[in-house]
């Protein structure tokens, strides 16, 4: 496919910042040379305000409003440029689910986040994974709006004998038909080839959607089958745009992280990546094999991956020589320019204020969002609090447990992992602490808005899932009750909770029961360290009634820190990870509301403490969890006063 020729976008007004740069390629660009800026969006998720919906606030960390500001700096410091996006720019946030669950989409209808793509002048996109969460009908009626080129060439809505002869549900590739002007200042025709890779694993996480509908090709696979007709048609470079992470240097079947080598792939002169929400150039690639992560080149390509939610643009300069009627690269740079940069004291300081012109197209949409977000979505018909979370089964801990199981189910449907028990591991995150004393989740009983779940999540995790055996759900137990010191029998007013171990740490696993014994040690610091090998707290751990198997298997739904080993639990190192679900925690629950219409989070005290006859212990909560200490399961609590810091301090018979 070849699209009309053009010349490059080209201003002459300065950047947001009032300055113009002059990129080194630009002041040495000789005739027969000229300099190509190409400038990437990825994982956008419909994050186009610069407005966090889920806490019903602005904020200076997102949004393409303040990318498109770093976009015409680019225009306006070089004639010749580019604009393309990555993928995962249709899901991600409440506008997205807005329209998709609310608005929906008609034929000729302009879905917000494309039409800011619009405003912005993008010049071409692949769609990520999380482009078809809201199934096929949905994205092509979201795409059928965009004034650029959409392409992805490993799906296909039917299968050839290879994959060049597939049906592509969309273009596999273009070639755009520019005018670039050289160092001299005279201008040229140029061919840019630009192709598309998904991960294959859209299979497994949208098989609702997608099976029967589609089919999947690996990226590798494609990009061989493709790469060489684009150069045969005249592409003069060709750039991937790969929604597919950094990941490991060898080749295997079916990668969801592909980009490294695809870089390799001959033919191919620059990668844009995405799908990991990660930075490149930057430290989080360094040490893999092929990767130059100072300077952003992959197998000696350039490369960038500009974080995600608009964080960061991605921005890649090329040097083109033409040699025989042909241009091609002599040399390149890759950098990330972000929207807003972090202080000394933690806040964050922007960069780059919204452009008008994005802000004003999706205005509508933003407005109805706002009302979407702060009308019920569900009910609940108990309270969803963290006062008592430390201290018995909670139910703002249950309704994520619910809900991340719930899901999990889903996706390992009709997988190898199938049969097997799925366990749930959630954490009270709002639980006071350096907090303070109002740092507390509070839901009353009725009504759930949207914004009510940052009360319940306050993180953006995805959902991940372990395959972890008996020995190692009691091990992870025991890992979290280090929340604890220990407490001699008979002691009065004992300290309950250890103030260096963070309320995140603290685990409670859905499906099992069990009780934690507070006379004994705890095996593991605040940092994950062994310091008491044969303390065992975790007693009476039973599985369906029955003592737990320390030999079965279990799968435990949890999330992309505490899989990857965040907080150093036993089973959860990063190898044991059997599903990285696209969708974020927060989305999950909401989607789980949505689903039920009315939740029953009532705790079901699957944990308690092992009774201590005639001791006490003492911990801190919120004042607002006076309301709710006569209804808190199988624990006797009395008022023990207020403390400095202005927490309500309670008396505990173990």
């Amino acid at each position: 496919m070849t699209l009309t020729r053009r010349r490059f976008l080209s201003t002459t007004t300065a950047g947001a910042a009032g300055l113009l740069m002059v990129h080194p390629f630009a002041a040495r660009a000789q005739a027969n040379q000229a300099h190509l800026r190409i400038a990437e969006t990825t994982d956008l998720h419909v994050h186009v305000w610069p407005y966090d919906y889920y806490g019903d606030r602005p904020v200076d960390t997102v949004g393409l409003a303040r990318t498109a500001a770093l976009i015409e700096e680019v225009r306006a410091e070089a004639g010749n440029s580019l604009v393309l996006d990555n993928g995962d720019f249709l899901q991600g946030n409440p506008m997205g689910d807005y329209m998709a669950y609310e608005r929906g989409m008609k034929e000729g209808d302009l879905h917000p986040v494309i039409a800011a793509m619009n405003a912005v002048g993008f010049d071409g996109a692949t769609v990520g994974n999380h482009e078809f969460n809201y199934g096929l009908d949905f994205l092509m009626k979201s795409l059928a709006g965009a004034d650029f080129p959409v392409v992805l060439s490993n799906v296909a809505t039917q299968m050839g004998a290879a994959p060049a002869q597939d049906t592509t549900l969309l273009p596999p590739y273009v070639i755009l038909d520019r005018m670039i002007v050289d160092g001299a200042g005279a201008e040229h025709p140029i061919k840019i080839g630009i192709i598309g890779f998904t991960p294959p694993q859209i299979m497994q996480w949208d098989r609702r959607h997608l099976e029967g509908n589609v089919q999947v090709r690996d990226i590798l696979d494609a990009a061989r089958a493709y790469v060489p007709q684009m150069r045969e048609q005249g592409a003069d470079i060709v750039i991937a745009l790969s929604h597919s992470g950094i990941g490991a240097a060898e080749e295997s079947e079916m990668m969801e992280n592909a980009s490294v080598p695809l870089a390799a792939v001959p033919g191919i002169d620059v990668v844009l990546t995405g799908h990991h929400h990660r930075e490149f150039p930057g430290s989080a690639y360094e040490g893999i094999a092929g990767v130059d992560a100072a300077s952003g080149t992959i197998h000696g390509k350039p490369a960038v991956m500009p974080g995600f939610w608009g964080s960061h643009m991605g921005l890649i300069d090329l040097m083109l020589e033409r040699e025989g009627g042909a241009w091609r690269v002599a040399a390149s740079t890759s950098e990330l320019r972000p929207i807003a940069l972090r202080q000394e004291d933690r806040s964050w300081q922007p960069q780059v204020e919204s452009e008008a012109a994005v802000l004003d197209a999706t205005r509508d949409d933003h407005e109805a969002t706002l009302a979407y977000v702060r009308r019920a979505v569900g009910k609940t018909d108990a309270p969803l609090h963290s006062y008592f979370a430390l201290v018995a089964d909670d139910p703002s801990v249950q309704i994520v447990s619910i809900a991340q199981k719930w899901y999990v189910e889903q996706l390992l449907a009709g997988t190898e992992h199938a049969g097997l028990p799925i366990l749930s591991a959630a954490a009270p995150f709002k639980a006071g602490g350096r907090g303070g004393p109002e740092y507390y989740t509070d839901v009353p009983a009725g009504d759930v808005a949207i914004r009510n779940v940052a009360d319940l999540y306050l993180y953006p995790n995805t959902v991940r899932a372990v395959r972890v055996t008996g020995q190692q759900v009691k091990d992870w137990l025991e890992r979290s009750a280090g929340m604890f010191n220990q407490v001699t029998a008979g002691a009065q007013d004992a300290v309950l909770l250890n103030p260096e171990f963070p309320s995140y740490n603290f685990d409670v696993i859905d499906g099992v029961s069990y009780r934690i014994d507070l006379s004994q040690p705890a095996r593991f610091d605040s940092d994950g360290t062994v310091v008491a090998p044969d303390a065992n707290r975790i007693v009476d751990l039973t599985y369906n009634g029955a003592p737990l198997d320390m030999a079965a298997e279990f799968v435990i739904a949890t999330n992309n820190y505490r899989a990857s080993g965040g907080g150093a639990f036993p089973g959860a190192d990063g190898s044991t990870i059997i599903l990285e679900a696209p969708d974020t925690n927060r989305d999950v629950i909401v989607r789980y509301i949505v689903d039920q219409g009315t939740i029953s989070p009532s705790a079901d005290a699957n944990w308690s403490f092992v009774p201590m006859p005639g001791t006490t212990a003492i911990f801190e909560t919120g004042p607002g969890g006076a309301s709710y200490a006569d209804a808190v399961p199988g624990v006797s609590l009395e008022e023990a006063g207020t403390s400095d810091a202005g927490f309500l301090r309670f008396r505990m018979a173990l």
